[in-house]
C-alpha cells in the first residue's frame, strides 16, 4: 500500500473512566493511528450509539451476515439496546470482557470484542471483531485488534489471546496474519454460524511469542517488511 505503515506505537494511548469495580477499570478509551494516518479509537458501547449502531449493521447485513453468530436453540426474545449496553458494561466490570466499539474519525464502523477472560493459571481470552465494508482494506482491524491486544497483555496480564476464524473468511484471516498470529489448526463445528455449526482455524498469539515486542509495533514493522518486499 503507497505510503507503507507508519509506525504508531508512540501514537497509541489508553484513557480510563470509571473508577476500578472488583480491581477492573471500565470504561476504557483505546486511541492510535492506523495506516495513512487514519484516526482510530476503541470505546465501550453508548445508549447514544443506538441509531448509528443499527444503521451500520444495516447497511452491511450482506456482508456481515455469512459470519454472524447464531443461536441453535430458542434463547428468548433478542436484548433491546439499552439492555445490551447494559450487558455489556456489566460483562467488562467483572473482567470477563472487553467490548468495544470501533470508531474512526468519530464515527463507529464496528466492533471487537474481547471475551472469555479467564484468569488464573489460564489467563487467556477470545477475540471477535468486525468492521463496516467501507473501511475493510484499511488497515483498521489490524490495528484495532493490536490496540485491544496490547492492552489485554499489558493491563489484565494475560498470556495467550485466540481468535477463531471460518477457513473461508479470507478478510479475517489476513488480519491475524499482519499481526503474526500463530495457526493452530482446525476445529471442527466449533461455533454456530449463519445458522449452523461451522469449521473454524484457531489463530493465537502468546507473551512467548511476541518477546517484548508489543503488537501495535509488530504490525508496524511486518506491514513494513511486506512493503519492502513488494
Amino acid at each position: 500500500m503507497a505510503g507503507g505503515w507508519r509506525r504508531i506505537s508512540q501514537a497509541a494511548r489508553v484513557l480510563t473512566g470509571a473508577a476500578p469495580i472488583d480491581g477492573v477499570t471500565w470504561p476504557v478509551a483505546l486511541r492510535g493511528t492506523s495506516v495513512g494516518g487514519i484516526s482510530l479509537e476503541l470505546r465501550a458501547l453508548r445508549l447514544s450509539d443506538e441509531g448509528t449502531f443499527h444503521a451500520v449493521r444495516r447497511a452491511n447485513a450482506a456482508w456481515l451476515e455469512p459470519w454472524d453468530a447464531t443461536s441453535p436453540a430458542e434463547d428468548g426474545p433478542p436484548l433491546n439496546f439499552a439492555a445490551l449496553v447494559a450487558r455489556y458494561d456489566e460483562e467488562a466490570r467483572l473482567g470477563r470482557a472487553l467490548p468495544f466499539v470501533i470508531t474512526v474519525d468519530g464515527q463507529l464502523v464496528g466492533q471487537l470484542n474481547v471475551s472469555n477472560i479467564v484468569l488464573g493459571s489460564f489467563r487467556s481470552c477470545t477475540v471477535g471483531y468486525w468492521v463496516s465494508r467501507a473501511v475493510a482494506g484499511l488497515g483498521v482491524a489490524p490495528t484495532a485488534l493490536a490496540l485491544a491486544g496490547d492492552f489485554a497483555f499489558e493491563h489484565r496480564r494475560l498470556h495467550r489471546i485466540e481468535v477463531n476464524i471460518r477457513p473461508e473468511n479470507a478478510a479475517s484471516i489476513a488480519v491475524v496474519r499482519k499481526l503474526g498470529f500463530r495457526d493452530e489448526g482446525e476445529r471442527q463445528r466449533y461455533l454456530h454460524i449463519d445458522g449452523a455449526w461451522r469449521d473454524h482455524r484457531s489463530y493465537a498469539v502468546t507473551v512467548e511469542d511476541l518477546a517484548g515486542e508489543r503488537l501495535i509495533d509488530r504490525l508496524a514493522r511486518l506491514g513494513n517488511s511486506r512493503s519492502s518486499q513488494a
